[in-house]
């Protein structure tokens, strides 16, 4: 059995939750909506209320990740909601600034979940030797997220 926290219990990651708990394994999943702990918790996963920001991350990060071995990050960029006129690297930010909290804690693994947007529309067929090009602001970030957490020794 192993202790796995999802970061972003939505539409994947709550699926997922599901289904790991079934091998096992015990789940830490977090959410930004308080009405939603109470799914994450009939659900047989322990939840959080997790807020990530560029400049700050929530008090119960280190709770949300202790005893993990792995992480999986599964948040969208969300850059419709973004203003317009703010920095674009609102994600990466956010990302950068979870970092530190990742490495100081018990986490040995991390998984991304990103998506085909870091292709262009004109490759077609994409398979592992496929070279990233993304198109959109949000293809873009996530991006430049996974070669940042591809440097990172720890993850």
């Amino acid at each position: 059995m192993k202790q796995i926290s999802i970061l972003g219990c939505g539409w994947l990651g709550l699926p997922l939750a599901k289904t790991l708990i079934t091998k096992g394994n015990s789940i830490n999943g977090s959410t930004t909506s308080e009405n939603k702990l109470s799914i994450l918790k009939d659900a047989g996963i322990n939840p959080f209320l997790v807020e990530i920001e560029e400049k700050e991350v929530s008090q119960n990060i280190d709770s949300f990740l202790a005893k993990s071995e792995i992480l999986i990050i599964d948040i969208p960029p969300k850059l419709r909601a973004v203003d317009p006129n703010s920095e674009k690297k609102a994600f990466v930010d956010k990302i950068k600034n979870l970092i530190p909290f990742i490495e100081k804690s018990t986490v040995e693994k991390v998984l991304f979940v990103s998506s085909t947007s870091v292709y262009s529309d004109d490759n077609g067929f994409i398979a592992e030797e496929t070279i990233p090009n993304p198109e959109t602001e949000s293809g873009k970030q996530l991006f430049l997220v996974e070669k940042l957490l591809q440097t990172k020794s720890k993850l």
